[in-house]
């Protein structure tokens, strides 16, 4: 007999989706009435995608999960063709310095967004047909990294640095979870700093982003621009902030703040309580989701469910740190509160996933 959705997941996915709409719409509208003579231009866009995303997730979650599990192969296929065709000119556009998107008009898919929840669902395959070979390196381990580096380069071509690694972070994550030797991880690491390295060395630009990291003040209008705005909207914001619509930072002086930096306008317009409630609401989302992975009856379920939430904690904290200045701009959004409907969409129907797995927990 299938138990209920977890409500509490369900309800803590919907309360924060909300807040980021508004949060999304208070943050966007001095840019949007500027360059789109429409103050409620992206309030219109995501709430768009949150009402196609909430009737996919209620689909999703009807859906038996251990189809995914017969489809993971095709699936995986057509991510890779997806990832390639991106990569064309002419079939792909290039936004914001990345040709990352298929594109019609103002909207547009990435597709790299959707490789992250289809590689989740192949390593857990491939983890769960593997379970007894993940102790010999060589044929149980080497075969899904290389896959993940696969998906990384592709991803690293567009280029979208910030994707590419939360990718790999997830594998890592879900390799762990599948009892991977910690030693491993430790070779993974010290073979990762030396790609950095490499990356770094490959685009200049990296490296402004790394040096404006260190000193963001070096150069304070140009690659530090982003940091230091973004510090000056944390700081003042106090217990309550100034309150809803009364952003300083987003006139022009934070660049898109509804973006990646979401979290700045937050810190700023509800101060600490704000910021309490968003990590309260991430806790709750994680937390949840652990629980829901725990009591799952099979090891594909399972590691579906901790790929999905690796996901969306990976993702969170790397947005987070970049926003407080811990570490360079990677370009990276903070899940269900920063304005894109490919990744709301796709998060969803993750969400679904979730849901589903729930009503088979023991």
């Amino acid at each position: 007999m299938k138990n209920k959705v977890n409500i509490i997941l369900l309800i803590s996915i919907l309360i924060i989706s909300i807040f980021g709409l508004i949060m999304i719409t208070s943050a966007s509208y001095v840019w949007a009435e500027y360059k789109f003579d429409d103050p409620l231009k992206y309030f219109k866009h995501q709430g768009l995608f949150l009402v196609i995303s909430i009737i996919l997730m209620i689909i999703v979650s009807k859906i038996d999960y251990h189809i995914y599990f017969e489809k993971a192969n095709i699936m995986l296929v057509i991510s890779l063709v997806l990832l390639i065709l991106v990569l064309i000119p002419g079939i792909g556009s290039v936004r914001n310095g990345s040709r990352s998107w298929f594109g019609i008009g103002s909207f547009g898919i990435q597709p790299s967004e959707f490789s992250k929840l289809i590689l989740i669902i192949f390593t857990s395959k491939y983890l769960y047909n593997n379970d007894r070979n993940l102790k010999n390196i060589k044929k149980g381990i080497l075969p899904i990294l290389a896959l993940a580096i696969l998906f990384f380069g592709l991803i690293m071509l567009q280029p979208d640095f910030g994707t590419g690694i939360v990718l790999v972070m997830i594998i890592i994550g879900m390799l762990f979870i599948a009892g991977v030797d910690f030693k491993f991880f430790l070779k993974i690491g010290g073979v990762g700093l030396v790609g950095i390295i490499g990356l770094i060395a490959v685009a200049p630009y990296r490296l402004k982003r790394i040096l404006s990291f260190l000193n963001p003040w070096q150069d304070p209008l140009g690659s530090g621009f982003q940091i230091i705005q973004s510090l000056y909207a944390i700081g003042p914001g106090g217990i309550f902030g100034y309150g809803l619509g009364n952003s300083r930072q987003k006139h022009f002086y934070l660049p898109e703040p509804q973006t990646d930096f979401i979290f700045s306008i937050i810190s700023e317009e509800f101060g600490f309580m704000g910021v309490l409630i968003v990590a309260l609401l991430f806790i709750t989302i994680i937390f949840t989701g652990f629980k829901i992975a725990m009591k799952c009856q099979d090891l594909f379920g399972k590691y579906v469910v901790f790929g999905i939430v690796f996901w969306i904690a990976f993702q969170a904290i790397l947005n987070l740190m970049v926003v407080v200045g811990l570490i360079p701009v990677t370009g990276v959004t903070l899940p269900f509160l920063s304005y894109g409907g490919s990744s709301l969409l796709i998060l969803f129907i993750a969400i679904g996933i979730v849901l589903n797995v729930s009503k088979h927990q023991k």
